[in-house]
């Protein structure tokens, strides 16, 4: 165990490869389907989510982790020879979780645990944590992870296709009456980040063209900056987000690690099943 651990929550969408790789550990946002509670990327993935979904026909709700879920990660940092904590939560504009990592820091008096509120999510938070981890593996102070961790958030950019407005339509985010008349037009949504949330960005006609629409407005969010670091989002379509991938080198010259991550349980229920989306992180001006 390093001497600083760095923690984060399941709606960063780090696959568990990429985490264990960098010793970056995740706790779970809960499902809850009714009384039952399941653990997202331990206990349920995205295709399970929804192919539950379809066969019951309810989305479950999402919870924040406890403050007890947060405390035991960071004991078991702690007990693994770490002398500090960073955490790095979901924005705050869509879950409890910081709260409830900030109320689990304070059940270790003595302890040097620092809570950060990174205003992101999916790989946005991803890459956040990430960049913390490699600032650690160079030796820099628990400052210096802080400050150049989230000095990339402001040159990250997501966008993502949505396949279907029939879940937004569930879970009373659209109305029946708009989400029937998109479906009959095959409108579909474009999903960014915006102020820390997962907001609907514009609305396009046919999935291809949708495709299409969030690398153009990757292009231009990028303005002519190159790419640092890349990601490719999906929901329980890994097909298509190897199709998408290949459109998005075709207008992103990238020659680095490509991720390539479920969008995640905890955040997946709000967009729906069929989603493909990219992350880019331009490089510094």
């Amino acid at each position: 165990m390093q001497p600083i651990a760095i923690i984060t929550d399941t709606d960063a969408s780090l696959p568990d490869a990429v985490a264990a790789r960098h010793d970056i550990r995740q706790v779970p946002i809960v499902i809850q389907f009714g009384q039952e509670s399941l653990l997202s990327g331990t206990e349920i993935d995205d295709a399970q989510l929804f192919a539950r979904v379809d066969r019951e026909g309810v989305l479950p709700t999402t919870s924040a982790p406890s403050p007890g879920q947060f405390a035991e990660a960071f004991q078991e940092a702690f007990d693994d020879g770490a002398e500090s904590v960073l955490c790095f939560c979901v924005s705050s504009e869509v879950s409890a979780t910081y709260g409830a990592a900030v109320t689990a820091a304070g059940t270790f008096p003595g302890r040097d645990i620092t809570v950060v509120d990174t205003l992101s999510l999916s790989m946005g938070q991803g890459y956040i944590a990430l960049a913390a981890a490699e600032a650690r593996d160079a030796d820099a102070s628990k400052d210096e992870i802080v400050a150049q961790a989230l000095a990339i958030r402001d040159r990250t950019y997501l966008y993502a296709a949505l396949a279907t407005v029939k879940y937004l339509a569930m879970s009373g985010r659209v109305g029946g009456l708009a989400a029937g008349m998109a479906n009959l037009l095959n409108i579909k949504p474009i999903l960014t980040i915006q102020a820390g949330k997962l907001d609907l960005l514009e609305k396009v006609r046919t999935p291809r063209r949708a495709w299409a629409r969030a690398i153009e407005l990757a292009v231009q969010s990028l303005d002519g900056r190159s790419v640092e670091r890349l990601a490719i989002l999906h929901v329980a379509v890994p097909d298509d987000a190897h199709l998408f991938q290949e459109q998005v080198l075709a207008a992103l010259p990238y020659d680095g690690e490509i991720i390539v991550a479920e969008l995640g349980a905890g955040l997946s229920v709000h967009a729906g099943s069929g989603v493909v989306g990219l992350v880019a992180v331009a490089a510094p001006s």
